[in-house]
């Protein structure tokens, strides 16, 4: 066998035996007993710790149900938000646990399951400005020059700056914006006047508006909605699909309108295929 044929070869059968090994994380959890995931407990009522240090939440008892499912054990791996999707795709964890809103960004880099939530982009601000913001609905106009905090690498992030495009064509002050790791820091960014607005799913906000009454108050919502769902890496279809399909099993079973019910306040119907947005 000449050089060529030999390094052709040696090529073929490296590409083989990666694509074994990307594809068997199914069957390491199985083997394993344990399903590691990363997830960033700070977005209630989605993914939160409780006071005994536990992972609870509305997606958090889906994924409990989806471990149940394949009879293993089920170990958050608690990561920092914008550490996620990269610590997925290196591997860090088997899957990821976190709340991520469908972008087509996004999909580029990961494979999404099946959305499990829906969300809409609402505006939280201190009571004495929300008589600033009467005017509705909530434009981008708005928020021109003001100091908005949100969460690092977070779509509520990206949409400010989606904003900001938008003001500089009309010639008005760009969005200050207040990058942080946690949803509890961007409250803090508020409440001690270092930021003028928070911007995060409503669902989320409305726990923060009733935990601090006469402090805080919604003022409308702001650009599109989305679906919410979890990733897997490129290469874990055949996790991918067992996620997938438990979510649309409670769904059908009506589980998940429960847990909808229970930890949001309301119910709706997820779609099982043409839920990624189009360029």
């Amino acid at each position: 066998m000449n050089k060529i044929a030999f390094f052709a070869a040696a090529l073929l059968a490296l590409g083989a035996y990666c694509a074994t090994a990307q594809a068997d994380t199914l069957a390491d959890i199985k083997s394993s007993g344990k399903m590691t995931v990363g997830i960033d407990p700070t977005f209630p009522p989605y993914e939160y710790t409780n006071d005994q240090g536990e992972v609870v939440g509305y997606s958090a008892a889906i994924m409990q149900s989806v471990a149940k499912e394949l009879g293993v054990k089920l170990e958050f791996q608690k990561t920092a938000f914008s550490g996620i999707i990269p610590g997925l795709i290196s591997g860090a964890f088997n899957t990821e646990g976190s709340s991520l809103n469908v972008t087509v960004e996004r999909a580029k880099k990961v494979l999404f399951t099946v959305p499990f939530s829906k969300t809409v982009n609402g505006i939280l601000v201190r009571q004495a400005d929300a008589g600033h913001f009467s005017a509705k609905p909530l434009k981008v106009e708005d928020l021109a020059g003001l100091r908005g905090a949100a969460k690092s690498a977070s779509v509520p992030e990206q949409l400010l700056k989606t904003f900001n495009d938008q003001l500089a064509g009309k010639g008005l002050k760009p969005i200050i914006i207040i990058s942080v790791d946690t949803l509890d820091q961007t409250v803090s960014t508020l409440m001690t006047k270092r930021a003028d607005f928070v911007i995060d799913d409503i669902a989320v906000l409305a726990p923060v508006a009733k935990k601090y009454p006469g402090k805080v108050a919604q003022v409308g919502e702001i650009g599109p909605s989305q679906w919410m769902a979890w990733a897997t890496r490129k290469e874990d279809a055949t996790l991918n699909k067992v996620i997938s399909d438990r979510i649309l099993a409670m769904q059908k079973t009506g589980e998940l309108a429960r847990l909808q019910t229970q930890y949001l306040g309301t119910t709706f119907t997820v779609p099982a295929d043409n839920f990624i947005p189009q360029e």
